[in-house]
């Protein structure tokens, strides 16, 4: 199974940008979303070091609220 993480972008310096998600930055690359207007701001789905899909931030929020509920239930 893959799990990619929704991310929201901070900074872009080409094909290489700056995302945060709850406190935690990571670099990642846009290389696979070139056909993609991508922007400050914008939220990613990050796999290992990849975004692979621009998604919206109700997507992202909705993400984060099925991780939490996985989470809890295993605590």
């Amino acid at each position: 199974m893959c799990l990619a993480v929704p991310m929201q972008i901070e900074s872009i310096d080409g094909f290489q940008c700056r995302c945060v998600a709850r406190g935690i930055e990571r670099e990642v690359s846009l290389f696979l979303l070139q056909g993609e207007e991508i922007a400050l701001g914008d939220h990613v789905l990050v796999h290992v070091g990849y975004a692979i899909q621009k998604v919206s931030a109700e997507e992202a929020a909705d993400s984060w609220e099925l991780f939490d509920e996985v989470l809890e239930a295993n605590a």
